[in-house]
């Protein structure tokens, strides 16, 4: 099936199965590009959250108007820092943003147990690799990208193009069909791999 995709300077739809990869400056504001990936043409979403807390991300959905009964949210953080947790039907926790057999398992449950268009959101590979290592962290985004092609869903990662070396950046880009590149101006080009 194919998905609406809300971004100026992108295709208007893609292809279930696709992942889009997000590269944005340290400082970049990307709640914007990230909401609006989330709200439109979808039935239900999963954020794997790996920089905020869940309450944080119900927040940003909140502020920028997302129907947050069609959220799931992976929290990576809480855990390990000790905050007060609530799991529910919507809130779901790993150990740390490095458990990256968790956050694969996770986000295999959630597009098992949901039907319709799924959109799934991992904010943030940087954050991952921080905590784990590249290697670690590319492959379990494979495993992902390949789980999005599996229930036809569609997902949107990002990744700080200053923390990683050019290699690095290289090697994730080759990864995705679609490479969103935010600049610090907030200007946003899109690269579109049509094979």
């Amino acid at each position: 099936m194919d998905y609406t995709l809300a971004i100026d300077n992108a295709p208007e739809t893609i292809p279930g199965g696709t992942g889009i990869l997000l590269l944005h400056p340290s400082i970049g504001e990307t709640d914007r590009i990230d909401t609006d990936f989330l709200k439109t043409d979808t039935d239900n979403f999963f954020v794997v959250s790996t920089r905020t807390t869940a309450r944080e991300v119900e927040q940003k959905l909140e502020h920028y108007d997302v129907d947050e009964s069609k959220a799931e949210i992976l929290d990576t953080l809480s855990v390990e820092r000790g905050y007060s947790r609530r799991p529910s039907d919507r809130v779901h926790y790993v150990a740390s943003p490095d458990d990256l057999e968790g956050v694969v398992s996770k986000t295999r449950t959630f597009l098992e147990s949901h039907e319709g268009k799924r959109r799934v959101s991992v904010d943030s590979l940087t954050e991952m690799a921080y905590y784990a290592d590249d290697e670690g962290v590319f492959e379990a985004t494979d495993r992902i990208l390949d789980l999005l092609v599996e229930f036809d869903a569609v997902g949107l990662f990002h990744l700080s193009k200053e923390v990683h070396d050019e290699a690095v950046l290289a090697r994730f880009r080759d990864l995705f069909d679609v490479v969103l590149d935010l600049n610090v101006d907030g200007n946003l080009t899109v690269e579109f791999d049509e094979e």
